[in-house]
């Protein structure tokens, strides 16, 4: 199931992609470099030790010291390039914190690229009279290394140092144009492109209100009792219901109705008042004849 809530995926630009290339082109020049530099080391050596011998500043080891120096120096920018490489690969991926760390890296090797190639232009130091004691002037040590180095040396040293020098640049610029910065920039979550034939994606719930306590209950109301009930006594000429008490039986906390001292039945007859004495001995009943 796809999460309608998740970052929609962003789409790399060439731009990136480009920038990424070059900074691997820059690498792989460092690299052939650095080959280079190995393959004429021991005539560089030789130059240095040609240069220097019969004078006073002559030293031993001067020439293996120089080819170490050159060795190292080329080593280094290999290992500045790979790192680049490696920032390249993060760059791809979105992450802007590699950008910031490939334009500190980058501007570093473009002043030193740079530096290398106007230094070469100029010469090894720049001037061109003879130094001070017997040590040999920047135009005897050039001549030394030109007679050693191969004849194509120079100019592949050069095409490789303004290769990179433009490789470098153009990478760096790429990745501060717009499309670049939109892509490094950090993406907000949005919905997802309906899919053909699926439902639409529904906004989020809004959480359960807390319910109220309930309220209390109030007693429940005595049921009255009915003609018939158990317990109550039934209703004059009229029969008990089955399982019922018939109306002999005493109603619980009421106190039994007295039975009449003269033998009559209880209650009296139909039509008759329960109250009135039978036989007219009330108070208000005229006494009737013994044979009436």
């Amino acid at each position: 199931m796809v999460d309608s809530h998740s970052t929609p995926a962003r789409t790399r630009p060439g731009l990136v992609t480009i920038s990424s290339y070059l900074l691997m082109f820059f690498a792989a020049l460092q690299l052939i470099g650095l080959i280079l530099t190995l393959a004429i080391s021991g005539k560089l050596r030789q130059a240095f030790e040609d240069a220097f011998e019969g004078t006073a500043s002559e030293v031993d080891g001067l020439g293996t010291a120089v080819v170490v120096f050159a060795v190292a120096a080329s080593a280094v920018l290999l290992l500045i390039a790979l790192a680049l490489v490696v920032l390249a690969i993060f760059n791809n991926r979105g992450k802007n914190g590699s950008r910031i760390a490939t334009w500190v890296v980058g501007g570093i090797m473009v002043c030193c690229v740079g530096g290398g190639l106007v230094n070469g232009a100029a010469g090894f130091s720049g001037s061109t009279g003879s130094t001070s004691g017997d040590a040999p002037s920047a135009e005897e040590l050039e001549r030394s290394m030109n007679a050693v180095l191969p004849s194509w040396y120079n100019p592949v040293s050069t095409l490789l140092g303004v290769l990179s020098l433009l490789a470098l640049l153009a990478a760096l610029i790429l990745l501060a144009l717009p499309k670049s910065n939109e892509f490094f920039r950090k993406a907000k979550g949005g919905w997802e492109p309906p899919v053909p034939g699926a439902a639409y994606p529904t906004a989020p719930g809004y959480p359960a209100t807390p319910g109220y306590p309930a309220t209390p209950g109030y007693p429940a109301t005595p049921d009255y009792p009915q003609p018939g009930a158990p317990g109550q006594p039934g209703v004059p000429g009229q029969s008990a219901t089955p399982g019922q008490p018939g109306p002999s039986s005493a109603t619980p906390g009421v106190p039994d109705q007295p039975q009449p001292s003269d033998g009559s039945s209880w209650p009296p007859p139909s039509g008759g008042d329960p109250d009135r004495p039978a036989g007219g001995s009330g108070p208000d009943d005229p006494q009737r004849p013994a044979g009436s």
